[in-house]
């Protein structure tokens, strides 16, 4: 079985089990385990790979416990801490994983619920666990482009050289997210000097900076919907559709009077581009009907996805969740459909099979 097919059955054991998963104990059984054996290879019944329940004395904290401390070739290279499912994971929680830090030889420290697992080393100061991961995954939201990196601590593929220039990097990239994140919620005023500074002949004061932010955030956020909008639309080229051979640039007319518009069709396509990550895009399919456009699995009234509600100034997207009731929001453009990338992808997940 290839590496991501050992991923994508932990993602589907999850579904399955997390709802009856009330203690530590459970989530190292159903969850911790499979990844450190199934996943990454390495063998649970084998005291040489893998010691649960693992001990060093460190300092006045004697006898304490970490879950798992894996090993490879012979020396201490990962340590685990897992805590209850669901539980929401902290710096406090890893309180032991940074005192075993300094007196193992071990190189990356986890922290995980069963389905979140953070990931650690010591890019800022030697033998002293950093305070931030330099990876985070989350099965229950599976971003599929990482998994190359958790496969990098598999028994196979195990390069701790390498393992440590993908955490500087990741380290970094993350970092650097979170600032533009940030800078898009709030342009700050060098950001506003930089952009402004290139457009603006005027003298750049306070309050010209001030008018400028909103102005900006809204540049930005078109920016990058162009850029994803474009992406999609190449994937999109590549997988046909069944409606592709309709001339989206007009409206259709059936005898029942449901008129089926140009944004009715665009919307469809994003939604069904935004959730093929959960689930076969042959599945999803569109039925109009003269007061709304829905979106179904399998062409099922009893599988609703959601609902595009265009027929009217203000628009907006319908989404159903797992008791199939719908939670309607507006939108100003189509683009504004990714901002519910994870509901969407939620509901789809209820319908997988």
């Amino acid at each position: 079985m290839e590496f991501k097919e050992k991923v994508l059955d932990l993602v589907s054991k999850i579904e399955k089990v997390s709802d009856r998963l009330e203690t530590e104990e459970a989530t190292k059984n159903a969850l911790v385990m499979p990844v450190i054996h199934s996943v990454l290879g390495y063998d649970i019944f084998n005291p040489a790979e893998v010691v649960p329940e693992f001990t060093a004395d460190t300092g006045t904290k004697k006898g304490e416990k970490v879950d798992y401390a894996i090993m490879h070739n012979g020396e201490i290279q990962i340590l685990i801490e897992a805590k209850k499912y669901g539980e929401q994971l902290t710096l406090k929680h890893a309180s032991q994983l940074y005192r075993y830090f300094s007196v193992t030889t071990a190189r990356i420290a986890i922290l995980t619920n069963g389905t979140v697992y953070q990931f650690f080393s010591d890019l800022d100061a030697t033998n002293k666990m950093d305070e931030r991961p330099f990876l985070e995954i989350d099965f229950e939201n599976l971003d599929e482009s990482l998994i190359p990196e958790l496969r990098k601590l598999s028994k196979e593929k195990f390069d701790l050289e390498d393992v440590l220039n993908s955490a500087g990097e990741m380290k970094f990239s993350n970092q650097i997210k979170k600032v533009l994140q940030q800078e898009l919620r709030d342009p700050s005023d060098d950001m506003v000097k930089l952009l402004v500074g290139s457009v603006y002949e005027g003298k750049l004061t306070q309050s010209v900076k001030n008018d400028f932010k909103p102005i900006i955030k809204k540049a930005v956020n078109q920016f990058l919907n162009e850029q994803i909008n474009d992406r999609l639309q190449s994937a999109m080229n590549r997988y046909s559709d069944p409606l592709d051979d309709t001339d989206i640039g007009e409206t259709e007319e059936t005898d029942s009077g449901i008129v089926t518009t140009e944004d009715e069709v665009e919307g469809y396509n994003l939604v069904k581009a935004i959730v093929r990550k959960a689930i076969d895009p042959d599945r999803v399919v569109m039925r109009d009907t003269k007061s709304y456009c829905g979106v179904l699995i399998d062409d099922n009234n009893r599988k609703p996805l959601c609902r595009m509600h265009f027929n009217r100034s203000q628009k907006y997207i319908g989404i159903f969740d797992g008791a199939k009731n719908e939670t309607r929001h507006p939108i100003e453009t189509l683009n504004d459909i990714f901002l519910y990338e994870q509901k969407l992808l939620e509901t789809a997940n209820c319908y997988v099979e």
